[in-house]
């Protein structure tokens, strides 16, 4: 088994990593070779649209990795579905958008593998909070 020594947490628009900062130098400073992994970013992402995909990066003694791909943000979904460009300035004075229970339900199915819980219920509090914090009503 290969000994891990960096796992990197990074947020890459879709099919648009590029060695330019903050990706090139941070990939850089582990040894990872950074055309290549814009190259496999790419062509994973090339089909998510316009999200912001998490990615979680193992690199190893070797200088190789490998790359999981995690749904797009949670706030992206949301701001999707509620169709509103961003987030309220001001959560708990100004409401954006009303979003239904059945929405916030397939937001969090979608989201679930990525979430630290197995339940269903749970992952709809954790989605309902990101909401709640964007400015979305529930109804």
């Amino acid at each position: 088994m290969k000994k891990i020594i960096k796992v990197l947490k990074l947020h890459i628009p879709a099919g648009k990593a590029n060695p330019a900062p903050p990706l090139g130098p941070s990939l850089a400073e582990q040894g990872v070779n950074i055309s290549e992994f814009c190259q496999k970013f790419n062509e994973l992402t090339k089909d998510k649209g316009s999200y912001t995909m998490p990615v979680r990066v193992v690199v190893y003694e070797d200088r190789s990795y490998d790359l999981k791909l995690q749904e797009p943000l949670t706030s992206e979904l949301l701001k999707e579905i509620a169709g509103v460009d961003k987030g309220s300035g001001e959560p708990n004075r100004k409401k954006i958008a009303k979003i239904t229970q059945d929405q916030l339900k397939k937001v969090a199915e979608r989201k679930m593998k990525d979430l630290n819980t197995d339940n269903l219920d749970e992952a709809i509090k954790i989605v309902t909070g990101t909401a709640h914090s964007m400015g979305l009503d529930i109804v």
